[in-house]
């Protein structure tokens, strides 16, 4: 479906990070920000787990807010792709933020990216807040 177009997805934390720029020198690409969102990591339970964790993704994917959420968003990037690869772009970013670019930002990341793989998309994905965790 997306030709030569490669969408690079990003997390971040508003807190720790500032707004990624683009890597391919391009600009531009959506930001989301995923506060408005209900927070896991206000919940002990889920304070030192992130959202690659099967129990964050189970909470989040079960609050009808996040999949509205993601509704909406999927419906955005699925025109800019359509669109993108018509005039035949190579890049397309999109960045997701929350407070502590652990939970929320991931978890919308990730599914961003299975919504775009499973279309075809290929897709380049970075989580900026666990990558500086892990140094």
């Amino acid at each position: 479906m997306a030709g030569g177009l490669r969408v690079y997805i990003v997390s971040f934390s508003y807190l720790r990070d500032d707004i990624p720029a683009d890597p391919y020198g391009h600009g531009g690409g959506f930001v989301f920000d995923c506060r408005l969102l209900p927070n896991p990591g206000r919940d002990p339970a889920f304070a030192e787990v992130n959202g690659l964790n099967t129990e964050v993704r189970a909470y989040l994917e079960g609050r009808p807010e996040v999949q509205q959420f993601l509704h909406h968003v999927f419906a955005l990037v699925d025109m800019a792709v359509a669109s993108y690869t018509a005039r035949g772009f190579e890049h397309l970013m999109v960045a997701f933020g929350c407070t502590g670019g652990q939970h929320r930002s991931v978890f919308c990341a990730e599914s961003l990216a299975a919504h775009l793989q499973q279309a075809g998309v290929s897709v380049e994905i970075r989580h900026l807040t666990l990558e500086k965790a892990q140094e």
